[in-house]
C-alpha cells in the first residue's frame, strides 16, 4: 500500500475519533431530564443495576392517582401495590432458572430476572458498576406484560393477586360488570403459559372497545448496553418477520443528519400477527397469542438518566409494544378466553429453535439473522459444537473455526491467486490489444474477451473467491451480533468477545483505544501490499480495494471484538496462502500464451 493509502487510513482514524468525541456530543446531545425529575424511581419501577424486586408503597401512604389516556395504564396509587415473586428453579438445567415478579398494578408480569445470567460483564466503561445483579427483562416498563389498556377494561387498574399451584392468578371486577381473570404459569425453557378470561357478569350486553395488550418494554440490560443500537420490536405475520429498531425510527436525526420531529408511535395495521417480541442485543420477551392479533403499536418510553453520566453518553429511551385486539360485544354471562405463551429469556438459538418447533412457528427468527440465516445458523452451531467437544474457550473456537473456513475455501482462493498471476503474465498482450483498438472501445473489449477465451483465462477468477466468501462473512457478522455465548467470553486481553476490546480511553478526548481492529487493519494493509490489483481492473475498483482496510476499520472499530478477531486471523491466513501460492513454479501456473496481435503498418 502506497503512502497515499496509508494517509487515507490515518485520516479515517482521526475522523472517527473526532466524530465520537466532538461532533456527536455537540450536535446531538440527549434530551435532559424534565424539571424536578431525578434518578430515583417510584415503587412501580425496578432500578436498573439492582434488579431487586421493587418494594410496594407503605400501607396508608397517600399518593395521587394516575389519570392518563386509554393507551396508558391507569392506576389508583392510593391502593398499595401488591407483588408476588415466583421462582422457577431447576438445579439440573440452568436454562430454566428464572424469577418472575407479578404486580397488582395492571395485573401482569412486571419483571423477570434470569438467575444464571449476570446483568453486567465487567469492562472499561462499567468497571465501577455493580456486577452482582441479574439480567432482567421488562425493567422500567410503564405497564406490565399482558396488562389490558383501553376504556372500559381498566377501571382503577388494581387487580387482586393470589398464588396458585402453578403460578399466580390476577382478578378484577369492573363496575360495568366485566370480570377479568389471568392465570400465569411459568414452565420450562423460559416459557410462561397464560390464560385470560373476559366475562360479562351482568344481565345485559357489554360492548368493549379495541384493547391494547401489553407485550413488554425493550430496555438496555445495563449501562454498557445503552450505547448499543439493538433495542427494538420484532413481530411475525405468517412466515415473514419484521424488525423495528427503535433508536432509528424514533430518532431526532433525519436524512443527512437533519433535525426531525420523531413520530409519536409506530403502528402495524396488518392482521394475523402471530407473535411480537421486545428485545435488546442478547435477551428478549416474546408473546405468542393462540389467536393472532389484529395489530401492533410501539411507543417510546423514557428511561431514567444514569448517575455520573456527564456528558450524557447513553441512550435514555426504551420501547413498549402492545398487541391490538378489535372491539367486541359480550352478551349477558358470556365469557371469552384468550391464551398466550411467553418466552422470556436469552436469545439462545438452540433454546429458541426448540421452542419454535414446539409452538410450530418461527420464533427463532428473533436471533435476527435475516436472509443470511443459511450461513449464520451453521456457523453458530459449529462454534458451539467445537466449544462443547474440544473444550476450549470461545476465543480459540473462533480461531479454529476461521482456520477451518480457510481450509474449505483454500482451493477456490488458490485458483483465484493463480488466475491473477496468469493475467499479470498476459498483461502485455492485453495492453497491445487495447492500444490497437483504442479508437473503438467496443471492439477492444470484444478482442480482449476473445484473447482471454483463447488462453483459458477467466477475468473474474481473481474476484470470484471474495464474492463467494462474502455471504459467509456477512453470516458471521450477523451471528456474532446476537451470539449470547460470546457475552463475557474471555480471550487473551479481551474481557468480553461481544464488546470492543478497549484497553483504555485516550486522555483528553475519552476515545476508546481498541487494539484488535488496529491489528486487523495492519494485516489487511500487509495483505494489500502482497496482492497487487488484478490487471484490467477498473481504476475506481482498484482505489476501492486499496482503501478497503479503512472501510473495515470504520465499521468494525466499535463492533464485537469477536468479529475483529475473525477478520484478523482470516486475513493472516490469507497472507500465508498468498505466500505459499507465489512459491509455486511459474510454469505450473502459466498457460501457453497466444502471440500478441501484430500491428498493421
Amino acid at each position: 500500500m502506497d503512502r497515499k493509502s496509508i494517509a487515507v487510513v490515518v485520516a479515517c482514524v482521526i475522523l472517527l475519533v473526532l466524530w465520537q468525541a466532538v461532533i456527536v456530543p455537540k450536535f446531538w446531545p440527549n434530551k435532559p431530564l424534565p424539571p424536578g425529575a431525578t434518578n430515583a424511581l417510584n415503587s412501580a419501577q425496578s432500578p436498573l443495576g439492582t434488579n431487586a424486586p421493587p418494594a410496594a408503597p407503605a400501607p396508608g401512604t397517600p399518593t395521587p392517582s394516575i389519570t392518563t389516556s386509554a393507551t396508558q395504564l391507569v392506576v389508583n396509587t392510593n391502593t398499595p401495590e401488591q407483588l408476588i415473586v415466583v421462582t422457577n428453579e431447576n438445579p439440573l438445567n440452568t436454562n430454566e432458572n428464572a424469577r418472575y415478579t407479578f404486580t397488582s398494578y395492571g395485573g401482569g408480569l412486571k419483571l423477570v430476572e434470569l438467575l444464571h445470567y449476570p446483568e453486567t460483564v465487567p469492562s472499561w466503561r462499567n468497571k465501577h458498576a455493580k456486577t452482582g445483579g441479574l439480567a432482567s427483562l421488562n425493567t422500567y416498563t410503564p405497564s406490565p406484560t399482558l396488562a389490558i389498556l383501553g376504556n372500559g377494561v381498566q377501571g382503577d387498574g388494581v387487580f387482586t393477586l393470589t398464588r396458585t399451584a402453578t403460578g399466580v392468578r390476577a382478578e378484577k371486577t369492573l363496575s360495568n360488570g366485566l370480570v377479568i381473570v389471568k392465570d400465569f404459569s411459568p414452565t420450562t425453557n423460559f416459557l410462561v403459559t397464560t390464560s385470560v378470561w373476559l366475562e360479562n357478569s351482568s344481565t345485559q350486553s357489554l360492548s368493549l372497545p379495541a384493547q391494547e395488550w401489553t407485550v413488554g418494554t425493550a430496555t438496555p440490560m445495563n449501562p454498557d448496553d445503552r450505547g448499543v443500537r439493538y433495542l427494538g420490536v420484532m413481530w411475525s405475520i405468517g412466515d415473514s418477520t419484521h424488525d423495528m429498531i427503535g433508536p432509528s425510527y424514533f430518532s431526532t436525526r433525519g436524512f443527512a443528519c437533519m433535525p426531525r420531529t420523531p413520530p409519536a408511535e409506530y403502528r402495524v395495521a396488518q392482521t394475523n400477527i402471530d407473535w411480537a417480541a421486545v428485545h435488546n442485543q442478547f435477551f428478549t420477551l416474546a408473546v405468542v397469542p393462540h389467536d393472532p392479533a389484529s395489530g401492533l403499536v410501539v411507543r417510546q418510553t423514557d428511561l431514567p438518566r444514569l448517575e455520573n453520566d456527564e456528558p450524557q453518553m447513553y441512550s435514555s429511551n426504551g420501547y413498549t409494544a402492545s398487541l391490538i385486539y378489535p372491539a367486541m360485544t359480550l352478551s349477558a354471562t358470556q365469557t371469552v378466553q384468550r391464551q398466550f405463551v411467553m418466552y422470556i429469556g436469552p436469545k439462545e438459538y438452540r433454546t429458541l429453535s426448540r421452542v419454535a418447533s414446539e409452538l410450530n412457528n418461527n420464533l427463532d427468527a428473533i436471533m435476527g439473522f435475516g436472509w443470511f440465516g443459511f450461513f449464520s445458523k451453521p456457523l453458530l452451531l459449529a462454534m458451539n459444537f467445537l466449544h462443547a467437544v474440544v473444550k476450549i474457550p470461545y476465543g480459540w473456537v473462533i480461531v479454529v473455526l476461521t482456520i477451518l473456513l480457510r481450509v474449505v475455501f483454500w482451493p477456490l482462493t488458490a485458483a483465484g491467486t493463480r488466475s491473477m498471476k496468469r493475467m499479470q503474465v498476459l498483461q502485455p498482450q492485453i495492453k497491445a490489444i487495447q492500444d490497437k483498438y483504442k479508437d473503438d472501445p467496443m471492439k477492444a473489449q470484444k478482442k480482449t474477451m476473445e484473447f482471454w477465451k483463447e488462453n483459458k483465462i477467466n477475468p473474474m477468477g481473481g474476484c470470484l473467491p471474495a464474492l463467494v466468501q462474502m455471504p459467509v462473512f456477512i453470516g458471521f457478522y450477523r451471528m456474532i451480533a446476537s451470539a449470547i455465548e460470546l457475552r463475557g467470553a474471555h480471550f487473551l486481553w479481551v474481557p468480553d468477545l461481544s464488546r470492543p476490546d478497549t484497553l483504555f480511553l485516550i486522555p483528553g478526548i475519552n476515545f476508546p483505544f481498541n487494539l484488535l481492529p488496529l491489528l486487523m487493519v495492519g494485516v489487511m494493509v500487509w495483505q494489500a501490499h502482497l496482492t497487487p490489483p488484478s490487471p484490467g481492473m477498473d481504476p475506481a475498483q482498484q482505489r476501492m480495494m486499496r482503501y478497503m482496510p479503512a472501510i473495515f476499520l470504520v465499521f468494525l472499530y466499535n463492533y464485537s471484538s469477536g468479529m475483529a478477531l475473525y477478520m484478523f486471523v482470516s486475513t493472516l491466513l490469507g497472507i500465508v496462502q498468498t505466500k505459499l501460492t507465489k512459491t509455486q513454479p511459474a510454469t505450473a501456473a502459466t498457460p501457453a500464451l497466444t502471440p500478441p496481435p501484430k500491428k498493421k503498418k
